[in-house]
Order: C-alpha cells, then structure tokens, then sequence
C-alpha cells in the first residue's frame, strides 16, 4: 500500500457532523480492511465557519480511497501521493484544561 493525502475542505458544518462521519469512514475502512487504512486526520478550521480535515491514508491506489470515501459519504477535494517522510519530531500533545 502507498500512502496518501486526502484534502477535505469545507466537508461539515460543525464537529458533530464531521463525528458521525468519522464513524461511517471507521466502519467502512473495517470493511475494507485489504485496500485503505485510516492512519490519522488534522482537523481544520476554515475560513466559511465549516470543518475540513487534511486526512493521512494508506490505499493499494486513489481509487481506492474515492471508494470508500463515496461509500462513507466523504467529500474527496483532492488525493496527492506521499513520496517521502521527514520526521522533525512527533505531533504536538493538545494542552488539556
């Protein structure tokens, strides 16, 4: 499998949205366990008040992930191949209140 970057810009009104439509890519990314793996998402505010996520994947091709993400009921913007890794050093842990 390669691994991928999906952008989804402007993909859910709020966080409850994007939350249930975690669940819908988790269950079908259960049933295709051989062709995509969700390894982790950035969840990001945009500029129109909405929510969209930059998304890490692994997948045996961009097909693929446009499967599973119709299937899941996922906008799809963009799916650009990661070539290389530079680690700097991990992801930062959020603050807690």
């Amino acid at each position: 499998m390669d691994t991928y970057v999906i952008l989804r810009r402007s993909g859910w009104k709020d966080a409850a949205e994007l939350g249930e439509a975690a669940e819908r890519s988790s269950a079908e990314g259960e049933r295709m366990s051989d062709d995509v793996a969700w390894i982790r998402s950035y969840v990001l505010e945009e500029r129109d008040g909405r929510v969209g996520t930059v998304c890490v994947y692994q997948a045996t091709s961009p097909e693929a992930i446009r499967r599973h993400a119709g299937e899941a009921m996922l906008p799809v913007d963009e799916i650009i191949k990661v070539t290389q890794t530079v680690f700097v050093r991990p992801d930062p842990v959020p603050a807690t209140a």
